[in-house]
């Protein structure tokens, strides 16, 4: 009887695991997504962690291809194909990227890929394992948001500062000295030179306006948060706002606007702020089109954003006015101001006010045949957009 005791003693220190009880370890793994995939690269076991990680249920992704989990800008590059050789030259492949879930959304995760070999070193197919990092990658984003902000901050009020003390000081003594002219010699002046000299100090008085405007707007959305309004805006109606307000000077320039932004497209923003956005880039279309020319408003959705075309039949650019027109320096400034009014800080207060919003901006242009201005707005309020340094939230166990 001891003996029958012992050896079923014996019997149990020898058990050997069997293959569900590894399938029930590798399920309890709630934080990981864990599956296989067969030599053709078809998804052939799914873990409980990966449908919740996913959103897939087992009997949906079983059969589909490798490449369903990868973002369509990683498959262009042959990122899948990429892992798995790398799996297979150095026995292991790892990263952090970006991938697909089910409904579309994206979570940031570290992968490792390697090869599931049989018995007797027969290739069967390969195994992958992720772990969300979103969170952390948000934190780290963040910080660096932060960082970056913080530096452009310092840029920009030394700009304020050199605008406020050259391009303000400078023509507001010119003012003031025509004004204490007119002053002193009024009574002896002939009637043409009074009047062509108060011509000359009203024409500087409202360029003045029209910059310390702009200098204004741009300091509020570095300054100014709290006047920050992000809401759900039908674009087609602003920019028939905008049309309505330059409509007259196009018209005067005999240039068409054509708005062909569909009903009901919607973009996530602040309303005052897309106003100034769409008036500052369309103004600027029309000073540089020609008699007869058309301006074009349209949008397409990309993913989560719409991006907006604003296209022109103008004079165009050349590619180093391009690279240059979104970082103006102080000397482009006053130049753009003495030919156009402060342009140069519109187009400055333009990208300020996108990327305010989340959004970004870029040009396209051929000399003598006109210009296209894309930019980018969320469709939805993002839901991991961090407006302090008090959203931020490290995962510590990561």
């Amino acid at each position: 009887m001891k003996d029958e005791q012992n050896n079923s003693k014996i019997l149990k220190s020898r058990y050997i695991p069997t293959t569900e009880f590894y399938s029930q370890i590798i399920d309890s793994l709630q934080d990981y997504s864990i599956f296989t995939i067969d030599e053709e690269f078809i998804i052939n076991s799914w873990s409980s962690g990966a449908a919740k990680i996913f959103g897939y249920e087992t009997d949906e992704i079983i059969g589909k291809h490798f490449d369903v989990i990868f973002t369509e800008e990683d498959i262009k590059i042959g990122i899948p194909k990429n892992e798995i050789d790398a799996a297979l030259k150095e026995g292991r492949a790892t990263d952090n990227r970006w991938h697909i879930c089910k409904d579309g959304s994206k979570f940031y995760a570290y992968g490792l890929v390697f090869p599931l070999t049989g018995k007797d070193g027969e290739l069967l197919g390969y195994v992958k394992i992720l772990r969300d990092l979103t969170e952390r990658k948000k934190s780290e984003d963040a910080i660096k948001k932060y960082v970056k902000d913080l530096e452009e901050l310092n840029t920009h009020k030394e700009s304020v500062l050199a605008i406020l003390s050259h391009d303000l000081r400078s023509p507001l003594t010119g003012i003031i000295g025509a004004a204490k002219y007119l002053k002193s010699n009024f009574s002896t002046m002939e009637q043409n030179d009074v009047k062509e000299m108060l011509e000359l100090v009203y024409k500087s008085s409202t360029d003045e306006l029209n910059m310390l405007d702009y200098l204004v707007e741009w300091a509020r959305i570095k300054y100014a948060a709290e006047v920050f309004s992000p809401t759900k805006i039908e674009l087609v109606q602003y920019v028939k706002k905008v049309f309505e307000t330059l409509n007259e000077t196009a018209v005067l320039n005999a240039i068409n606007l054509h708005n062909e932004i569909e009903e009901n497209e919607s973009v996530f923003a602040d309303g005052k702020m897309l106003l100034s956005i769409l008036q500052n880039i369309v103004s600027n279309a029309i000073k540089h089109t020609q008699t007869g020319g058309n301006i074009t408003v349209s949008a397409k959705r990309k993913e989560d954003k719409i991006i907006v075309e604003i296209k022109d039949s103008g004079i165009g650019m050349s590619k180093e006015i391009q690279a240059k027109l979104f970082t103006p320096q102080l000397k482009v400034l006053a130049s753009a101001r003495k030919e156009n009014k402060g342009a140069g800080i519109g187009l400055l207060l333009v990208k300020g006010f996108l990327e305010k919003n989340g959004g970004e901006i870029w040009v396209e242009s051929i000399e003598g045949e006109g210009s296209s201005f894309y930019f980018t707005l969320p469709i939805d309020k993002p839901l991991n957009q961090i407006e302090s340094a008090e959203d931020i939230q490290f995962d510590e166990s990561a």
